[in-house]
Order: C-alpha cells, then structure tokens, then sequence
C-alpha cells in the first residue's frame, strides 16, 4: 500500500503567515486612520474591517482542510504562498479603496479570492486524472480559438491608433472577465500535449541556416497557426505585454521539450521583426514607446499620457528602503493604483524593502513550481508544470518591468496582488493544476520506493531460503 502523508502540517503552519499579516495590516490601518491615535475597542477593527481578514483566514483554512482529503502528498508550500500573495491584495484593496470612494473594494477582492479558491480546490479534485487532459489537445486548442474570437468580437477598438479592451461583460454589467486569462491555460495544455507527442521530431531538427536550425515545418506547424491565432488577440487589444506573455509561454515550453537554443534564438528573431512592424503599422504603438523614453524631458507627455508613469516613479521613490507605513502614504495620486500600479502603491508604503519581498514571493512560487517540473518523470507533466510557472514569472516580469518605465505599460496584472477577479480566479486554477502534478508525482515516487522496498526484501529474504533449504 502506498503510503499517504497524515497530515499537511507544513502547510498549515505557513498559513499563519497570511493570517498574522492581515491581522496586523488591519489594526495598522484602524490605528493609523484614527485621530488622535488611541488604541481601544472602538480604534481597533472588530466589526466591518475584519470581515476581509477573517473571511480570507477561514477560506484559506477550509482550502487546507479539503485538500488534506483530495490530495494530501501535495506540495505543501503553493497554497501558502498563494494566500499571502492574495492577503496583500486584498489588505491593499481594503486600504486604498475608501480613498477612491469604494468602501467595499477589500470586501469585493475577498469574495473573488474566495471564488479562486473553490474552483483552485474543484481544478486539484476533477484532474485526479492528468491523461484526459493530454489526451485531447485539439480541444483546448478549439477553446482557446473561441477565446480568441470573444476577445476580437469584443474589443471595443480595432483602429491602429488606440487600444481595444480584454473584457467580455455578461448581462448589464454586473459580471465581466477577461478571455485572455483562460486562453493562457488553454495554450499551455496544448503546447504540452501536443509537444509530448512531437518531442523526438522536434528534438532532430529540420531545415539548418548556418549556425541555426529550425524546426520541421510539419511538426511545427499546428504550433505556429496556433500562436498565430493566439496573437491575434494582439491585433484587437494591442497590449505588448499580452504578446510578450504568449510568446514567452511558447518558446519556455518549446525549449524544454527538444533543448535546442537555436530555436529559441529564431524564435526572438521572429518576434522582433514582428514588432518591428506592428511599431510602424499602430500609432497607438509608436505613442506608449514615445511615452516611455520622453516621460520626464517633455512636459507636455509628463503631465498626459506619462502622467501615470512619472506619478508611478514618484511613489517608489517616496517609499525609500522602508516606506512611509501602511495607511500614511497617497498611492492613490496614482491613476490605476490598485490595478495596473499596485506595486507602486505597495512600494510607497512599504519601502524598497517591502517590494524586495514581494518580488522574493513570486520567485519562490516561480521556484516551486519549476522543482515540481523538474522532478516529474512524464514529459507531459514536466511541459505543463514549465508552461504554468512561466506565466507567474512572465507576468510578474512584465507588469514590474511597465511599473519601473522599463518596458510599456500594460494591462497584463501582477498576480494575486493586483485587483480584479478574472487575473485570480485563472490564477488559484493554476495553483490548483500545480498541486495536482505535484501529488502525481509525489505518489509516483511512492510507488518507486515501496517497488525497491519489496525488491530489497525479496534479496534480503533469498539467502536465508537457500540456507534454510
């Protein structure tokens, strides 16, 4: 029999980290926002402010709870991190949001974290299987199609001088998401799926261009119609950042599965050109990139399109190492800080310091997930956990790169932290995914040392037959 953890105590000691987080960010903010600063029964948020801290506690707990059942050999450390990742968000949603006149901002972030983390524990339960997933590739390649074509059909420009938007609303308004955040998850099995089978074929090589060597056309031909298709979306709402997160997606995965660099190499080629022309082709292109290089020797773009930027710069440079304390900084001058700049924000009030650790986070998520890859046996399994990883790191890469004026900005958003439900809920069913492939592999693993258990005892047990006989 196959033994099972009894308990995942390492996780649940780990959530108190979020736990105590929350608990002291709120009583910061109750203490700070009262004048003259008292601490009593009234200062301290008993009531209505520590319905987002309770309520993110209790999910995260119930999470742990079910997942002790439906996949205890588990990583033990994905959902933590997750949950402190997404306790940031919202203690910055409940901190900012009355500023912007939304009082219920921390509330709102809560009941979408909470939502993440069903459909998180619901992705580990319904892929106890992981070969219903490889087994139809041309399916999530048919869904991401359909993705694709919501997101064009709902654009709301299509000109090349301004940008369209990755939102599709259902009904009045009250639900919307963005298609874009499913169709990463889409590729990545696809990709997977469709790699493991072509491996070989593409490991060999095709066609060789001096020093670099390209991929069979025929293998690699479903690849390319299908991140054409993908980067389609590119064409409608004209976020580099989305281009740049495809790709990137792409040529991870295409590189771990036939570990040739030259690929990789063509592949930059190709992308640069492409940009190249889509700079010359979208005025609305050659305005961001204008925006970033002249942000702050001309005041004409300082004070319009770069005011975000330079507004952004101003708040990491305010933070200094240890930032002005959470509750007595005005991120809000910020356009978009609980969004697009919330590391701005979160940079303003916890200091250089504070953004160090964030950015520690996402690379010890990134770390985690690339170990689960690396101990899997499957190559399907190894491409997938790769695929999914690579989409915290991009993103994080990205949207930290638009904060600090290095690339444009883009409405790519850092995981977990920044507010909106689509970005999270797509983010927990990552999680979720990478929980499943590590318990795959955990129980692999098992299987391995109770096979060489028995086949250790049965070479124990040979000796003392033939003496006996």
């Amino acid at each position: 029999m196959i033994k099972r953890t009894r308990y995942r105590w390492t996780e649940l000691w780990l959530l108190l980290m979020p736990a105590l987080f929350l608990l002291i960010g709120l009583v910061a903010l109750a203490v700070v926002k009262t004048q003259p600063v008292t601490i009593d029964q009234k200062s301290l948020p008993w009531q209505d402010a520590l319905t987002p801290v309770l309520g993110l506690i209790g999910a995260l707990v119930g999470a742990h709870i079910v997942l002790n059942i439906i996949a205890p050999d588990a990583d033990q450390t994905l959902l933590p991190i997750a949950g402190l990742l997404s306790s940031i968000g919202v203690l910055e949603a409940t901190r900012l949001g009355p500023d912007l006149g939304q009082q219920s901002l921390g509330a709102k972030q809560l009941v979408y974290v909470i939502i993440g983390l069903v459909l998180c524990v619901a992705t580990v339960w319904a892929t106890q299987q992981l070969r219903w997933l490889q087994r139809y590739p041309y399916i999530w390649a048919a869904v991401g199609i359909a993705l694709v074509g919501v997101t064009l059909a709902h654009a709301h420009s299509l000109s090349t001088d301004a940008p369209g938007r990755d939102v599709l609303t259902i009904g009045s308004g009250a639900l919307s998401f963005q298609p874009s955040e499913l169709l990463k998850i889409c590729l990545v099995v696809f990709f997977a799926s469709y790699l493991t089978d072509n491996r070989e074929v593409l490991a060999l090589g095709g066609t060789r261009l001096g020093p670099i060597v390209f991929p069979p056309v025929r293998q690699l031909g479903p690849l390319l119609v299908m991140l054409g298709l993908a980067l389609l979306i590119f064409v409608g709402v004209h976020e580099l950042g989305l281009a740049i997160l495809i790709f990137g997606l792409f040529l991870a995965m295409l590189y771990t599965s036939t570990n040739r660099l030259s690929y990789v190499v063509s592949g930059l080629i190709a992308f640069a050109g492409f940009s190249y022309i889509f700079y010359q082709v979208f005025s609305y292109a050659r305005v961001r990139v204008d925006i970033v290089a002249h942000a702050f020797d001309n005041i004409n773009i300082a004070t319009n399109q770069g005011f975000q930027i330079v507004q952004g710069l101003i708040a990491f440079g305010t933070g200094g190492l240890f930032g002005v304390g959470l509750g007595l900084g005005d991120p809000t001058f910020v356009p978009a800080s609980t969004t697009d700049y919330i590391a701005a924000s979160f940079a303003e009030e916890f200091g250089f310091a504070g953004l160090l650790a964030l950015i520690g986070l996402f690379m010890l998520l990134v770390y985690r997930g690339m170990m689960i890859a690396a101990r899997s046996s499957e190559t399907f399994n190894q491409l997938m956990a790769i695929g999914l990883t690579s989409i915290f790191a991009l993103q994080t890469l990205v949207i930290l790169a638009g904060n600090l004026k290095l690339l444009p900005l883009t409405g790519v958003p850092l995981p977990f932290v920044a507010y909106g439900g689509s970005s999270l809920v797509a983010n927990f069913i990552i999680i979720g995914l990478l929980l499943r492939l590590s318990q795959s592999d955990n129980l692999r693993r098992q299987r391995e040392e109770l096979k060489q258990e028995k086949q250790d005892l049965k070479r124990a047990a040979s000796p003392t037959q033939q003496l006996g006989s």
